[in-house]
């Protein structure tokens, strides 16, 4: 059992021949991915590292039974690439760009819907479950098979929490990214509530930061759900001046309740194991799972 993408999954690349597609695609597959093709407008029916190319989603559905897609398309691009996965039947469509308009981030959202899909991201470092499948930006070698699921608004706090899990002795189930953009696809609260609901998954790590409720929601659903699994959370931006924009675009503080300070507060009054510092993250999921 894994969440959202596994050995299994069939991978198709958007924007695979441009520079940042090519370099993770390559990495994808040196790490075992299933990936089974690209999607380049016009290069359709050229081989690129190893695979082939076309010109649409859909092709890649029909030729290649894709289910999966990775989006590395550039942002005035990226809404039209994830609406087009949508259409075209992918199930998961994890978008890795960064700086797509707000305005065409509400379009999509409202677009897929009622669409049979999850959107991981955009801005976000994707979806790893350990051994199986490697569907974005992290560096593979961190992660290891296990029992600890991770939902993390920030990718290199995503990587810390892997390597220290690991340390630790445990390893992941699946690491999943969200992104870090003021609209997103999969919240906070529902990448915990497939972490909640994984056999495999024993421990979750949730990390947040400050500015918007996705963490709030997220540790009341948590409780509301009668704490089946224990919860480590973090939440970064704890020094951050309020109304000051920290590295993401939704990690603005709007008011009391979007502090670092009173999102742990109510992580803690919900059950969460709430750690003051990145550093303690890997012990405190050995204190739980001990």
């Amino acid at each position: 059992m894994s969440v959202l993408v596994n050995k299994d999954s069939k991978i198709i690349v958007q924007g695979f021949t441009g520079s940042e597609g090519t370099f993770h695609a390559g990495q994808m597959i040196d790490y075992g991915t299933n990936v089974v093709g690209g999607v380049t407008p016009g290069k359709g029916g050229q081989e690129h590292l190893g695979k082939p190319v076309f010109n649409t989603v859909v092709e890649a559905v029909e030729k290649a039974g894709a289910d999966t897609s990775i989006i590395f398309v550039p942002p005035a691009f990226a809404a039209d690439a994830i609406m087009e996965s949508a259409d075209a039947g992918i199930k998961v469509i994890i978008c890795i760009t960064e700086g797509i308009p707000v305005a065409d981030m509400v379009k999509v959202k409202a677009y897929i819907e009622n669409k049979d899909c999850r959107l991981v991201g955009p801005n976000c470092p994707g979806v790893i479950t350990p051994e199986e499948a490697k569907v974005g930006i992290m560096p593979g070698f961190i992660f290891k098979k296990g029992r600890v699921g991770i939902v993390s608004k920030s990718g290199t706090l995503t990587y810390e929490a892997a390597d220290q899990v690991v340390k630790q002795g445990f390893g992941i189930t699946t690491a999943i990214g969200i992104g870090g953009d003021p609209i997103i696809g999969t919240t906070t609260k529902e990448a915990v509530e497939m972490l909640m609901n994984d056999d495999e998954t024993e421990a979750i790590v949730m990390i947040g930061e400050i500015g918007g409720n996705l963490e709030a929601e997220a540790a009341q659903w948590i409780k509301a759900d009668g704490n089946r699994k224990p919860v480590v959370g973090f939440i970064a931006g704890q020094t951050a001046p309020a109304g000051r924009t920290m590295g993401h675009a939704g990690a603005i503080v709007g008011g009391a309740d979007d502090t670092a300070q009173a999102k742990m507060k109510i992580l803690a009054e919900n059950g969460v194991h709430v750690v003051s510092s990145p550093a303690k993250i890997g012990e405190m999921v050995a204190s739980v799972l001990n």
